[in-house]
């Protein structure tokens, strides 16, 4: 009987948060926009294509435009959910909804849980609802089934939990905005990163290796370290995207992308349980 009175509080303020973000009119604005700009890419769907003297017939290109498409929602739900989270806590807090939850039997770490569970259920169903209208655009057009699309969706999500615990705990440390850019720099040097790793393990790059002159070894570079170490937000993304059609990915190094979030994760969210539960309000 204790678990469900400890998961009641959290249930209850995760349904508060979902229903009160969705209720603002600038949400609806950004799924409205977003849903017409999937809908609006349809007709790339239909016909047949010329690529490098090639003809690809409408199936080999819907799964092209639809994994395209799918790092343009998954990137895009990204900056979303950043938006969402680096206002929650200081709405609750100007609006004295705070003060009142935590003067009732609730727990400061049930409170913050129930933040980011509401958060990240809806930014989960945000990009889930996108891909699926993908999904079904790609069914209707082609008759082919992408099952490996809203697998890839759902695996995407931990992304969404990583944006959500770091723009939370940085709102405690610095203003909302600032937490936001501090994350948009986080992902932006993970997209740049994956793109520099991409190409310095090209064929191309690795002939010119091969034909310049060899060095003694010293030991492994600093920007390789840091590569391997900074979040793998790009990582995690390019993995899941490489399960639709079965493709091979070759961006894991000693560490696989979604280890290395689903540690951050881990990590993020001990440190704001910590600050929420020793910052006076």
């Amino acid at each position: 009987m204790r678990a469900p009175k400890k998961l009641s509080p959290i249930i209850k303020i995760a349904k508060y948060t979902l229903a009160d973000e969705v209720q603002h009119k600038s949400f609806t604005v950004i799924f409205i926009m977003c849903a017409l700009f999937v809908l609006f890419t349809r007709g790339c769907y239909r016909g047949n294509v010329l690529v490098n003297g090639h003809w690809l017939d409408a199936e080999a290109v819907a799964w092209k435009v639809s994994k395209m498409t799918f790092h343009i929602i998954a990137t895009g739900t990204m900056f979303v959910t950043a938006l969402l989270s680096m206002r929650v806590l200081k709405q609750d807090r100007d609006e004295g909804m705070l003060s009142c939850i935590l003067s009732k039997p609730i727990d400061r770490w049930q409170y913050v849980m129930g933040k980011i569970l509401g958060l990240w259920v809806l930014s989960v169903l945000f990009m889930l609802i996108l891909h699926c209208i993908i999904f079904l655009i790609v069914l209707m057009n082609t008759g082919a089934i992408i099952p490996e699309y809203l697998i890839a969706s759902f695996l995407c999500s931990f992304n969404l939990l990583f944006v959500i615990l770091t723009v939370l705990l940085l709102s405690l440390l610095m203003p909302d905005i600032a937490a936001f850019l501090c994350l948009m720099g986080i992902g932006i040097i993970s997209f740049l990163a994956e793109g520099i790793y991409a190409i310095a393990h090209s064929q191309l790059m690795q002939g010119m290796t091969q034909q310049s002159y060899s060095y003694p070894d010293a030991g492994p570079a600093r920007w390789t370290i840091a590569y391997y170490f900074w979040p793998k937000l790009s990582g995690t993304q390019q993995w899941a995207s490489s399960l639709i059609g079965n493709e091979a990915f070759h961006g894991f190094g000693p560490v696989h992308p979604l280890v290395n979030i689903l540690f951050y994760c881990l990590i993020l969210g001990s440190f704001l349980f910590w600050k929420f539960r020793n910052t006076d309000f």
